[in-house]
């Protein structure tokens, strides 16, 4: 990783979104050379599934040598964005940097989003992103090493990557990968050294798209793996970078789904064994228990097209729960469609849900947070398929 050189040391760095995550990783990265660190975040006390409150990050930027200052902050709030702007001012006399970090997601299409979630979007990465630099703007011309950075997936006009979704994010691989996803995954270490690298560079720098692997090559650094997770397992493809195609396809076919920019030359679908979908649905069938009814409230119809395919259900509400072939006796709150082969690799663990929902393998309606659920069942009976 790059050197603490100190160069950030009496710098005021402002970062939304700062409690956990990208945001702390960036924070801490320049605490460690003694800058002082704005925690602009809505967290400020423990949540049941999200680590980390402004309170916490506070601790661990002056634990490694920095200045904290926790703010709550809700981006779409422009009086709590600048209010703490003025107690940033107060406090250590100017801004330096703004880092725009916060944001929201939601992985479904446009007529599956509903417009209360489409708003949340707009004006948190939009409107949060436009409120928090108008703020620090004039604050930042009086700085000598000024920069605003704007956290986002790499920006790729490709029309495949507007074709599934609203918006996506990396927090996608935590939502939908399951277990075992992190091993595929970087550390937020590589987006905190990037921007490090970002706030060293001049004024002129501005307006310039990076990619946080590019700039630390020419930073000179080689050896990626310390960056990994799990070093030396094969990376997750990024869904956004396609500027090498062919060496994109073979590693999203590597991992089992087939990415969109190929989608003409690979309409062909390897026809699925003979009946494995209804032993799949069999298997299922066995697996299931009050217990997981209890757990999951929740019922799936899934569209197969190809041999051995038609409509089928996963009852996860009644009693004990049920499954068969045809529609359920209630309303399905989330259809899903697919091929009767990648349904059968799914569910046996050879086919990610992330990577077929994110390349158009699986299509997805209905409520998102249930069919999360649903894949925790199917970590349950890979063992069995």
């Amino acid at each position: 990783m790059l050197p603490n050189t100190g160069r950030l040391a009496g710098c005021t760095v402002f970062i939304t979104g700062a409690s956990r995550g990208i945001g702390k990783a960036i924070a801490l990265k320049a605490a460690k050379d003694g800058a002082n660190i704005v925690i602009a975040a809505k967290t400020a006390q423990p949540h049941p599934k999200l680590l980390g409150t402004i309170y916490t990050a506070a601790e661990e930027i002056e634990a490694v040598g920095g200045k904290a200052l926790p703010c709550i902050v809700d981006v779409r709030d422009e009086q709590q964005i600048s209010a703490a702007v003025e107690k940033a001012i107060k406090k250590f006399g100017g801004i330096d940097i703004l880092v725009n970090n916060a944001s929201a997601i939601s992985l479904t299409n446009t007529l599956d989003t509903p417009t209360k979630r489409l708003d949340l979007m707009m004006n948190v990465n939009t409107r949060g992103t436009y409120l928090a630099s108008k703020a620090c703007i004039p604050y930042l011309k009086k700085s000598k090493v000024a920069h605003i950075l704007n956290i986002s997936p790499p920006l790729n006009l490709n029309p495949v990557w507007f074709k599934q979704h609203c918006a996506i994010h990396t927090a996608a691989m935590d939502m939908l990968g399951g277990p075992g996803i992190e091993s595929q995954c970087r550390k937020v270490d590589i987006i905190a050294d990037a921007a490090y690298s970002i706030f060293q560079k001049p004024k002129s720098f501005t307006g310039n798209f990076v990619i946080d692997e590019n700039i630390l090559k020419e930073e000179g650094i080689e050896n990626f793996d310390v960056y990994a997770i799990k070093p030396g397992h094969p990376l997750q493809p990024d869904f956004f970078l396609d500027e090498y195609p062919e060496a994109v396809s073979k590693k999203v076919e590597s991992t089992g789904a087939v990415p969109e920019f190929k989608e003409e030359k690979l309409q062909l679908q390897p026809k699925p064994r003979s009946g494995a979908v209804e032993e799949t649905f069999r298997i299922v069938k066995d697996s299931l228990s009050d217990d997981v009814v209890k757990a999951t409230q929740a019922i799936y119809l899934f569209e197969l097209s190809g041999e051995d395919g038609g409509t089928w259900f996963l009852d996860l509400k009644s009693k004990g729960g049920n499954v068969g072939y045809g529609e359920p006796s209630d309303q399905a709150d989330v259809v899903m469609s697919m091929t009767t082969d990648d349904f059968v690799k799914m569910f046996s663990g050879k086919l990610k849900p992330t990577m077929a929902f994110m390349s158009g393998k699986l299509k997805i309606k209905g409520n998102m947070a249930l069919a999360i659920k649903l894949e925790k069942l199917m970590n349950q009976m890979n063992a069995r398929l």
